[in-house]
């Protein structure tokens, strides 16, 4: 086969790229653009559907960690949060957007990597048994 014959994937839509972002059952679909503008989260601020300060820090540490202070002045992202709580939302859009981040550059993928930030969160709920309470608490025992 020569090289004329292989066909290499285009993207289609440039300008923008994407990370698929895990954390319990929760999923974010992240679009990254590489230009100025805001972030949304189902449509709405991302500062106002994680009002708290802590989420606001910690949904712009992968941005930090690459050494981008204002992530707002270089690009802009839509995301789509589906599944679970804020919390694991949080992690997943966390995990989105460092997996979209680690497309840019490999440079950006190595410090997303040493900071453990493209590493999925594994653990999940574990699953109710039968003959007890809740996944691992039994009933009360009677000796008599």
């Amino acid at each position: 086969m020569t090289k004329d014959n292989v066909d290499t994937k285009v993207n289609v839509k440039s300008g923008f790229r994407s990370g698929t972002g895990r954390r319990k059952t929760a999923v974010a679909r992240v679009f990254l653009y590489l230009e100025k503008g805001e972030f949304t989260v189902n449509g709405v601020d991302v500062e106002e559907y994680f009002p708290s300060e802590q989420a606001s820090l910690e949904w712009q540490k992968p941005f930090h960690i690459v050494g981008i202070s204002h992530p707002g002045s270089k690009f802009s992202a839509t995301v789509k949060i589906v599944g679970s709580g804020k919390s694991a939302q949080l992690g997943a859009l966390v995990h989105g957007i460092s997996r979209a981040l680690a497309q840019i550059d490999p440079e950006y993928s190595l410090l997303l990597h040493k900071n453990g930030l493209l590493t999925r969160d594994s653990r999940m709920v574990e699953r109710k048994k039968y003959w007890l309470r809740k996944a691992r608490k039994s009933p009360q025992y009677s000796k008599r």
